[in-house]
């Protein structure tokens, strides 16, 4: 494997059902407001197909806690409603990401499988020396995620009480 090639597993679980997290996730320009960590702009550059979402193309700006940013873009490949669906990366990443959601109770289980090779060449000159760095990186990116996931969930909760609330009264 080249030294600029990554592949990540995040698994996340959540107290949700599936066709929440694919409206959450499903909704890219979103992710600046509820995953502001990492998510700096995110633009839909192509709509897509209006049923399944396949073609869409979205542009994005992202940071880690190391001191650089990342544009890069993807299009949805596959849609799985609600159960997840794939992307294709292109940009200072190149390569592909699989979101899975699965059931479980009142939980979902998330699992993001990302390929990629880093092409930005702060990374892929670096990443010889600097992938455990880069790779700790990600994981904090995506543990900003998980969290920032389950607080919009907190935050879709109590409006959906307070409504109920102002309902009843």
């Amino acid at each position: 494997m080249a030294s600029n090639v990554y592949h990540f597993t995040t698994c996340w679980r959540v107290q949700s059902n599936c066709q929440e997290i694919t409206d959450i996730l499903g909704d890219a320009p979103d992710l600046v407001r509820w995953w502001p960590a990492v998510y700096l702009d995110v633009r839909e550059v192509t709509a897509g197909d209006p049923e399944t979402g396949l073609g869409k193309v979205i542009s994005l700006y992202t940071k880690g806690w190391l001191p650089y940013t990342l544009r890069w873009q993807f299009r949805i490949t596959e849609n799985r409603s609600p159960h997840g669906f794939s992307l294709e990366a292109w940009g200072d990443f190149v390569g592909r990401g699989i979101w899975t959601f699965v059931q479980n109770d009142d939980w979902v289980d998330i699992t993001y499988d990302w390929h990629i090779a880093a092409e930005k060449p702060l990374l892929r000159y670096l990443s010889f020396l600097m992938k455990p760095i880069f790779a700790a990186n990600h994981r904090w990116a995506m543990q900003k995620g998980e969290e920032s996931l389950k607080l919009e969930l907190q935050r879709r909760y109590a409006q959906t009480a307070a409504g109920l609330k102002k309902e009843i009264s």
